[in-house]
């Protein structure tokens, strides 16, 4: 692909933390890589800038969208994509037969700008559309469906839980007020029922914002993705291997900030009990790679959309 192609590409989405992550990869010509969510395929486009006519990068995406844009790849045979969650990144390595041969492996958690800006895919709340919410449209139970049929203790749960938003009770309390005289079918509909149900606005930020979160996360089971995707990952990687994570709230970070520091620390005994320090160390699987990074402001001013990002690295011994 031509740089004028690359760049051109770049202005319709933007990766988050590009340089960091690419160089949190330290990547090989000749290695073997793994892009466990393609997205629109801006981080896939610089890897592959990267690798000689021997390397290889393997994509995944649930979004059948993402799959449809991989197409302009398809000449280039150091390149595949496949159609399932990232979840399932260990699967897809015995399949092509790299499972333990993983040079690199990055996962970005973020939902893509595309996702956002077409209302008809049903995340944001500033645009109007069916109220979807599914990474994968092929497959599960929309947020629509979702929220007609779901007990006021679950919604309320699951908006708290997973949208961390504190007037969670009532907002699923005027949910299900709502569907009695008609569901909620539209974004802008249940965008408007959280704005008048919320009695605290923060200025910074739009009342459903924390509410579209939760209810995203649970119908997409975000969380157990990536519980399921670091371990998973970490099968994969051969020794020396890299794990690039980009995160974009505090409940992913937390998840892979501790599985990180797990496998870094190795097993946690008693003070007493009688196991040697090179016992422990061999008990590691991995190690950290510098501290977390969050984009610069300069990268902020240009995608606003970063600003919450966090790129966290390891290493595979």
């Amino acid at each position: 692909m031509s740089s004028q192609a690359l760049e051109q590409s770049q202005t319709l989405h933007k990766s988050v933390l590009l340089d960091e992550s690419l160089a949190g990869l330290a990547i090989k010509p000749d290695g073997i890589y793994m892009d466990a969510t393609f997205g629109r395929g801006g981080h896939s486009e610089h890897l592959l800038a990267q690798l000689s006519d021997q390397g290889r990068l393997i994509a995944l995406d649930r979004d059948l969208q993402a799959i449809e844009s991989a197409k302009r790849f398809a000449d280039d045979s150091r390149f595949t994509i496949e159609h399932v969650t990232f979840s399932q990144i260990d699967e897809i390595a015995k399949k092509h037969g790299v499972d333990g041969k993983v040079d690199g492996i990055l996962m970005d958690f973020g939902v893509s700008s595309p996702q956002l800006d077409e209302a008809e895919r049903g995340f944001s709340f500033l645009r109007d559309g069916p109220l979807d919410m599914r990474m994968d449209t092929s497959k599960g139970m929309s947020a629509a469906e979702w929220l007609e049929y779901a007990d006021e203790d679950d919604i309320s749960q699951v908006i708290k839980e997973f949208g961390e938003e504190k007037f969670g009770k009532r907002i699923a309390h005027a949910i299900v007020n709502q569907r009695q005289i008609k569901p909620l079918k539209t974004t802008l509909e249940l965008a408007e029922l959280i704005d008048q149900a919320v009695p605290v606005k923060d200025k910074f930020k739009h009342p459903a914002t924390r509410a579209f979160q939760g209810i995203r996360i649970y119908i997409n089971s975000e969380l157990d993705e990536v519980r399921t995707g670091l371990k998973n990952a970490l099968s994969c990687l051969g020794s020396g291997g890299r794990l690039a994570v980009i995160s974009f709230h505090s409940l992913e970070d937390r998840l892979v900030k501790r599985f990180m520091r797990e496998q870094s620390r190795g097993m946690q005994v008693p003070k007493r009990m009688a196991i040697t320090q090179a016992q422990i160390d061999a008990s590691r699987a991995m190690k950290l790679i510098g501290k977390a990074t969050k984009p610069s402001p300069e990268e902020i001013k240009i995608n606003p959309r970063a600003r919450s990002s966090v790129l966290r690295v390891a290493e595979k011994l």
